[in-house]
């Protein structure tokens, strides 16, 4: 028996409700998934900042130099792996040691914003870098480090 109009629109005023009861989630329901989900890398080592390059020996920006370098180096280490950075240009570009494919997410803010494959060689891109406080999350099947955050100037 095929459709009528009266089915049409009781269907559509079915989807209208489910839509509204959608909307109507209480933010505190919301607040506590983001929370939870921010639990899934908890058995990621965390990795120190061992070298920056715009640090000095104490670890405050270098004043010794007449104009910003243009590259900036970053290296978080953990007790199985080490995460090198360079950044340049709007690029953000990482190596994992020892080398190992896997994925990389990027977050800024508490908030997830791109994850990024790392290939065989341990290499991974990321564009444009975070003009906000960022950490990377960086996991494989041998394991996952999750760095301190940082802010760029």
């Amino acid at each position: 028996m095929p459709a009528t109009w009266d089915d049409d629109e009781q269907l559509f005023a079915a989807l209208k409700e489910a839509v509204r009861e959608a909307e109507r989630v209480p933010s505190a329901f919301v607040q506590a998934g983001r929370a939870a989900y921010c639990w899934r890398g908890i058995d990621a080592e965390l990795a120190e900042l061992t070298f920056d390059s715009a640090a000095g020996a104490d670890r405050r920006p270098a004043l010794t130099r007449a104009e910003p370098a243009s590259l900036r180096n970053l290296t978080w280490a953990s007790s199985e792996m080490t995460l090198e950075v360079e950044i340049d240009e709007g690029t953000l570009l990482g190596q994992v040691v020892p080398p190992r494919p896997g994925e990389v997410d990027l977050y800024v803010s508490t908030d997830l914003v791109a994850t990024r494959p790392v290939d065989e060689v341990g290499v991974f891109v990321i564009r444009p870098v975070p003009g906000a406080p960022f950490r990377l999350h960086y996991r494989s099947g041998a394991g996952s480090i999750l760095t301190t955050w940082i802010r760029l100037p």
